[in-house]
C-alpha cells in the first residue's frame, strides 16, 4: 500500500464520526473508484455499514442510512472540508432547532432574541453578568435585558408602521432655519404659572421633545402636567384649537376628570385617554392630531414584541424609544411622568435619561405646601433654572416671592431673638434666605447637636470661632438648626452659623434687617462666594437694610445700581464681624 493510500484511510478514520453512513448495494465488498488506489476490502460475517468517501468524480450522490429522498444531495470534493458536508452541517443544526449568530444572540421559531446586561445605574451595556460595572463601578447593579423582534423585524421599525409615512431627505442647515423666528420653535406658556414652568424648561415648550417628569408619589406630577396640558389647549393661534391628549395607565378617565373640576379646568380640546398599550394609543391619536401629547406613567405601558412586563428594563427602555421615534417624526412634544425609588432616582434603567431630551424633578416635603421643578436635564435650555409653587385646593400657584419663603416669621428686635442668622444661599439660579438658630447652654453633657448643616463643618466652625476669634466655647453644648427642615450644602452659610452662634453665646440679638454671605477658612478669614450680586439684590427685593459679607466683596459691589438702600459691611475676618456686629459686648 502507498503512502497516500494509508493517509487517505486514516482521514476516513479520523473524520467519520462527523459523516453518517451509506448503504451500499454489495456491504461484503467496498472499492474505492480511484484508479490509482484499486484494493479491496472484505468485510466479516456480518454486514457493515461504510462511510462516504471523497470521491474524484465531478458530482457524488450522497444518502442517509434511511434513503430519504429529501436528505439526497449532490457535492463537488471542493464543499467537502474536513469530511464533513455542508449539507449534514446544515441537519445538525435543524435538529438542535436553534442557531447561535455571532453577536450571541439566539434564534429560534419564535424570532431573534437578544439578551444583555444593563447597568440600573449608568445604563451601560455589558454583554455578560459582572458583579462590578466597569462603567461606573457599582456593585450589583446589572439587570437582565432581553430584546426580541418576531421574523427579524426590531421594534423600531415596527414603530416606523405607526408613524406618518413620509421621506426623509437630508437638509441644509440654511433652509432649516429660514423664515423660523425664536417663538416659532417654542410653545409659549402664558400666566404666572406657564411663566414659572417656561422658565425652567428654557423658555417654552420645543416641538417634537421629549420631557420626563419625575418626584415621589402624591408630590404634584399629575396635577402639574394636566394644569400644563390645560393651558396649550387654551391658547388659540390662527384661529385653530391646540388639541391636547392626557393617557393615564394608572385613572380612569373619570378620576382625571375630577381633579380637572376641582382645579377649574374647563378645556374643550383637551382629551382623555385610559390605555397602556402604546400601539393602540398612537392609533387612537391619529385622528385627533394633538399639539402635546402626555403619558401618564412610563412605568405602566406595554409595547407588544419586547419581553418582560410594564415597568421592568426592556419595556421602559422600549416605550421609551418608540415615543421619541413619535416625537421627533411628528413634530409633538410629549411629556412622560415617572415615579422615584427609595434613593430620589428614576424607577428603571438610566438609560431613560439618556433618552429623553428634558429631565425634570419636581420634590417637596410632606409637612411643606411648597414645591421645587428643578431641571437636571434640558437640550434646549439652562440647567440651573428653578420653578418654586405652591400646592393649593385649586392646583399649583406659583410663588411670587420665593426668597423669603423659606425665612420664619420676623419679630421686633427682642433679647429673645439671640442666636438667629438670615444666610442667603443659591439653588441654581434663584437665591433664597434661611434662617439659622444657634443655642450656647453650659453644664450639658451633649456638646454638640446639628440639624440641617454638615457635622463636620459645623465643627470646623465652633473650633475657628474658639482659635482665631477667642470666644471660649469649650465648656458649652452647642445646638444648630436651619428652620423649615431644610439642609445648608454650600459654603456661602458658614458666616451665618458662625454669627449665629456668637450672637447665642454673646446674648446679643442680631437686628432682623440684617444678612450674612461669606465663607469661613481655617485662619478665620472671610472668603469670598460665588453670585454676589444675585444674592445682595435679593436681599434688597426684600427690604433687608445691611449685608456683612468678606473685604474684597465691598470693593467689587461699591456703585452697583440698585444697591443705594442697603448697606454692605465688609469684614477681612472673624473679629472684624464680632466688633462690628456686638460692639457693647
Amino acid at each position: 500500500m502507498q503512502f497516500t493510500d494509508m493517509r487517505a484511510l486514516r482521514a476516513i478514520y479520523t473524520h467519520q464520526r462527523f459523516l453518517k453512513p451509506i448503504s451500499l448495494p454489495n456491504p461484503s465488498l467496498i472499492s474505492f473508484q480511484d484508479p490509482t488506489f484499486s484494493r479491496h476490502f472484505h468485510s466479516s460475517e456480518e454486514p457493515r455499514r461504510a462511510w462516504s468517501v471523497f470521491s474524484p468524480s465531478p458530482k457524488a450522490s450522497i444518502r442517509s442510512d434511511g434513503g430519504d429522498s429529501e436528505s439526497q444531495e449532490e457535492m463537488s470534493p471542493a464543499r467537502l472540508v474536513n469530511g464533513v458536508s455542508e449539507i449534514e452541517k446544515g441537519k445538525s443544526d435543524r435538529s438542535v432547532g436553534k442557531v447561535k449568530s455571532g453577536s450571541g444572540s439566539v434564534k429560534n421559531g419564535k424570532g431573534k432574541v437578544k439578551t444583555s446586561w444593563v447597568c440600573d445605574d449608568c445604563g451601560e451595556t455589558h454583554g455578560q453578568w459582572l458583579g462590578k460595572c466597569r462603567s461606573c463601578e457599582q456593585f450589583n447593579t446589572l439587570k437582565q435585558f432581553s430584546e426580541r423582534s418576531d421574523d427579524g423585524i426590531g421594534v423600531s421599525e415596527k414603530v416606523r408602521s405607526w408613524l406618518p409615512r413620509g421621506e426623509v431627505q437630508p437638509v441644509r442647515l440654511n433652509d432649516v432655519n429660514r423664515g423660523i423666528s425664536w417663538m416659532d420653535r417654542r410653545i409659549p406658556l402664558h400666566g404666572t404659572f406657564g411663566s414659572e414652568v417656561a422658565t425652567v424648561l428654557g423658555g417654552g415648550i420645543v416641538p417634537g421633545s421629549l420631557i420626563f417628569i419625575g418626584g415621589d408619589p402624591g408630590v404634584g406630577k399629575s396635577t402639574l402636567v394636566l394644569q400644563i396640558a390645560a393651558l396649550i389647549a387654551e391658547r388659540q393661534e390662527l384661529g385653530k384649537a391646540s388639541s391636547v391628549v392626557y393617557v393615564s395607565g394608572e385613572e380612569s378617565i373619570e378620576q382625571i376628570g375630577s381633579r380637572a373640576d376641582r382645579m377649574g379646568i374647563e378645556a374643550d380640546d383637551l382629551f382623555l385617554y385610559s390605555s397602556t398599550d402604546i400601539e393602540d394609543i398612537f392609533k387612537k391619536i391619529q385622528s385627533i392630531a394633538p399639539q402635546a401629547l402626555i403619558v401618564d406613567s412610563i412605568q405602566t405601558v406595554y409595547l407588544e414584541g419586547v419581553a418582560g412586563s410594564s415597568g421592568s428594563i426592556g419595556q421602559v427602555k422600549e416605550c421609551t424609544s418608540a415615543l421619541l421615534a413619535f416625537a421627533k417624526r411628528t413634530n409633538i412634544p410629549v411629556f412622560l411622568i415617572g415615579h422615584v425609588n427609595k434613593s430620589g432616582e428614576i424607577a428603571g434603567p438610566r438609560v431613560l435619561e439618556h433618552i429623553v431630551d428634558v429631565v425634570l424633578y419636581m420634590e417637596g416635603e410632606k409637612h411643606s405646601s411648597y414645591r421645587l421643578l428643578r431641571s437636571v436635564k434640558n437640550r434646549f435650555g439652562s440647567t440651573d433654572e428653578l420653578g418654586v409653587f405652591e400646592m393649593s385646593q385649586s392646583g399649583l400657584q406659583a410663588v411670587s416671592n420665593p426668597g423669603a419663603m423659606f425665612l420664619g416669621e420676623q419679630v421686633s428686635d427682642s433679647e429673645y431673638l439671640a442666636g438667629v442668622a438670615v444666610a442667603v444661599i443659591m439653588d441654581g439660579s434663584r437665591s433664597f434666605l434661611i434662617e439659622i438658630q444657634a443655642l450656647c447652654v453650659t453644664g450639658q453633657t451633649v456638646l454638640q447637636h446639628v440639624n440641617g448643616i454638615q457635622a463636620s463643618r459645623a465643627s470646623m466652625i465652633i473650633s475657628v470661632l474658639a482659635k482665631q476669634a477667642g470666644l471660649k466655647l469649650q465648656e458649652n453644648a452647642i445646638f444648630l438648626n436651619v428652620v423649615s427642615g431644610l439642609t445648608l450644602k454650600e459654603t456661602a452659610g458658614d458666616l451665618a452659623v458662625a454669627a449665629a452662634i456668637c450672637s447665642s453665646f454673646l446674648e446679643s440679638p442680631i437686628p432682623n434687617s440684617t444678612a450674612f454671605i461669606g465663607e469661613i477658612g481655617l485662619c478665620g478669614e472671610l472668603r469670598l462666594v460665588s453670585a454676589m450680586d444675585k444674592r445682595i439684590h435679593t436681599l434688597a427685593k426684600l427690604g433687608y437694610k445691611t449685608c456683612i459679607v468678606p473685604k474684597l466683596a465691598e470693593e467689587s459691589l461699591k456703585g452697583t445700581p440698585g444697591f443705594e438702600f442697603i448697606k454692605i459691611i465688609g469684614c477681612e475676618n472673624l473679629k472684624e464681624v464680632i466688633k462690628n456686629m456686638f460692639r457693647s459686648n
